[in-house]
This record gives structure tokens, sequence and C-alpha cells, in this order.
């Protein structure tokens, strides 16, 4: 429940940073980058969770049998 509660929020203020910037757009090319940064990583707590676990299992490899073990 708190993992979806943190991703709720971080949405939410990640469409407040982007209306934020529609609605007064950065005077420079360094100003914009700077809002980028924060911007990017509430946007990946909001898609990913707080854990940034994939929702799709990874495929395990099997282990690779002979050759000598240790060297």
């Amino acid at each position: 429940m708190n993992a979806l509660i943190l991703r709720l929020v971080c949405g939410l203020l990640f469409v407040g940073m982007v209306l934020g910037v529609a609605t007064h757009p950065p005077k420079d090319l360094t100003q914009g980058l700077g809002m980028m940064l924060p911007a990017t990583m509430l946007l990946g707590v909001a898609l990913k969770g707080p854990k940034g676990r994939s929702r799709l299992p990874k495929k395990r490899v099997p282990p690779v049998s002979g050759g000598t073990p240790g060297v």
C-alpha cells in the first residue's frame, strides 16, 4: 500500500512539474536541464516503484557445466 501511495505522489509531482514548465518555460538551456533531472527521477519512481524492480521475471541462466572450478 505504501508503494502505491508513493507512486501516486511521485506521479502527481511529475505532472505538476510538467505543467509548471509548460506555463513558465525555462530561461536558458542549463535551467531546463536542471529541471529535467528531478523530473526524470520522479517519473522513474512513478513508473517502476520505489525498489525499481521490473514486473516481468528475469530469465535464469543455467550454470555452465564442465570446466575447472575456482580457476
